[in-house]
């Protein structure tokens, strides 16, 4: 899912963000102007409290990034904005954004045409998460998605909290499990 030139480019952006931050030190006491980082740029330090987990330079900063912008919008069904959004929204949105890839609308849809399974095992960074959270439906047809950080937790959005990331080892999770997803 990752190339070698996907790895650079984040590597090469995380020495920028550093070399910035040093600058930003270095003139502090200094009066000369200083350049200003995007508004909505969150480090590694600040994403990793968000998401409760460690950021560090292999990972990809542009999905916390994004996902970070979407934390806290609430649950509309059938929505894809930050007004309201769906748990399918969110990732055919992020997805757009991050990865330059278009997606099915619906879970069911993303697991049955654009991935393969893949293990809780074998999950990575970006892979979708895939759940039965209803009692209607056929079984073992998810209708509930979400996209894999690390460390066991998932960004998703939650019909009572919106836009949330949570634990796969929690026990509702494993309940509802179906399997992971690589996209194609």
């Amino acid at each position: 899912m990752e190339t070698e030139a996907l790895k650079d480019k984040r590597r090469l952006v995380w020495n920028i963000l550093l070399l910035c931050l040093l600058a930003l030190l270095a003139s502090c006491g200094s009066r000369k102007r200083q350049v200003a980082l995007p508004a909505d740029f969150k480090g590694p330090r600040e994403l990793g409290r968000l998401y409760g987990v460690r950021i560090t330079p292999e990972d990809n900063i542009f999905l916390y990034n994004e996902g970070a912008k979407w934390l806290g919008v609430r649950h509309k069904l059938g929505g894809s904005t930050k007004r309201g959004v769906d748990c399918s929204g969110l990732v055919v949105a992020i997805y757009r954004e991050i990865y330059g890839k278009r997606l099915s609308r619906t879970s069911a849809d993303m697991l049955r045409h654009d991935c393969r399974k893949v293990s809780r095992g074998k999950l990575r960074e970006g892979d979708l998460v895939f759940f039965k959270t209803s009692r209607r439906g056929k079984r073992g047809v998810p209708d509930h998605v979400g996209i894999y950080l690390k460390n066991g937790r998932f960004l998703h959005t939650s019909t009572s909290r919106g836009v949330i990331v949570s634990s796969l080892s929690e026990p509702y999770y494993v309940r509802t499990w179906i399997t992971g997803g690589r996209v194609k």
